[in-house]
């Protein structure tokens, strides 16, 4: 079966589509190239439950009042379920939590997302800048990186009080009239929830889940040495396992979907193939990771879209690396680490 949505289009601002029985699906506009997330609300006795919130800004504030006093029929948010730690998902759990509501997520997502609320910066750290220096990011961008004021997820995520309600793997939750099974993925984040109904066709995917585009597969330097590409590889086959074509998907991004098991195959089909022209290439050239775009992309990366595509560039980098088949094969005259086969390439 392929990919199917049963709705060509997503609902308003303020506004919510029913998808079935209690269950409500709505977007936040988000300020960027992918400019919204979806959330979800499931109707409780005690009130509503949501799923991930959008960024806290005034504007997603004030939606959220607008759907509070609208489709919510101004009952209680009793409980926000965070997908995974990012700031579109994670933004305004805390300002709900201030309203009285719980916060369930993963253990991973709640230390990442209040680590990072917390750990502002008002200028770019030294490793910071050793970790872009050796990806290969050229010294004028890397000049202009250092004299901006870095972005913070406290600019777009609300304090997250302490407290909150642990999703582990393989536990059965209750909430919206369902019972729901939790599964963990990888890749895009540590600990990712997705939530699969035990009485009807609902999962709710996050960004584990997504139709038409892939979630950014990102090293950073809080772990430089990670995998996530190869974290994502083995969590693709992991719920493999669960997903039947009956499945319909709610997804953090993009409209619901069927067709779940044919989604996983190509996802994890996208970054395989990825690797072998990336393998490939650097057998033929030696490269650092940020020389790897356009092996990697096929398509030039502009200034919004180049720090997401570095990262992602590192991360491919690393897997094949970790499976052995390219080594560091030496350094630019900026400090990038080049990457290739065995020979060192005269750059100097």
């Amino acid at each position: 079966m392929t990919i199917h949505h049963p709705w060509d289009d997503a609902p308003g601002e303020g506004r919510a589509v029913e998808l079935a029985a209690d269950v409500l699906w709505m977007r936040l506009p988000l300020p960027m190239r992918l400019n919204h997330v979806n959330v979800y609300a499931f109707r409780d006795e005690d009130g509503w439950t949501i799923v991930d919130t959008g960024f806290d800004t005034g504007r997603g504030r004030a939606i959220w009042q607008m759907l509070l006093d609208g489709p919510l029929a101004g009952a209680p948010v009793a409980r926000v379920i965070a997908t995974h730690q990012h700031p579109d998902h994670i933004g305004l759990a805390g300002w709900f939590q201030d309203r009285g509501a719980a916060l369930w997520t993963s253990r991973t997502s709640w230390l990442f997302a209040r680590m990072l609320q917390l750990d502002a910066q008002d200028r770019v750290s030294d490793r910071q800048v050793a970790f872009w220096r050796a990806a290969g990011m050229p010294a004028d961008r890397l000049a202009a990186r250092q004299a901006e004021r870095p972005w913070n997820s406290a600019d777009v995520v609300h304090p997250l009080p302490l407290g909150f309600t642990r999703l582990v793997e393989g536990q059965v939750v209750r909430f919206g009239s369902r019972a729901w099974r939790v599964a963990m993925g990888n890749g895009h984040a540590a600990e990712h929830v997705t939530l699969w109904s035990q009485d009807d066709d609902l999962v709710i995917g996050g960004d584990q889940l997504l139709p038409g585009i892939s979630p950014n597969l990102g090293v950073y330097p809080t772990e430089p040495l990670a995998n996530p590409v190869q974290d994502w590889l083995d969590s693709c086959a992991r719920l493999a396992a669960l997903a039947e074509d009956r499945h319909l998907v709610l997804p953090g991004h993009k409209l619901p979907f069927r067709g779940l098991p044919a989604r996983l195959d190509t996802m994890a089909e996208n970054h395989e193939s990825a690797l072998t022209r990336l393998a490939q290439s650097l057998a033929e050239r030696p490269r650092t990771a940020v020389d790897c775009f356009d092996v990697l992309f096929k398509r030039s990366i502009g200034d919004a879209e180049y720090g997401l595509a570095l990262v992602e560039a590192v991360a491919h980098v690393n897997c094949l690396h970790q499976r052995g088949l390219i080594a560091q094969v030496g350094v630019t005259p900026d400090g990038g680490t080049v990457w290739g086969r065995d020979t060192a390439p005269d750059l100097r």
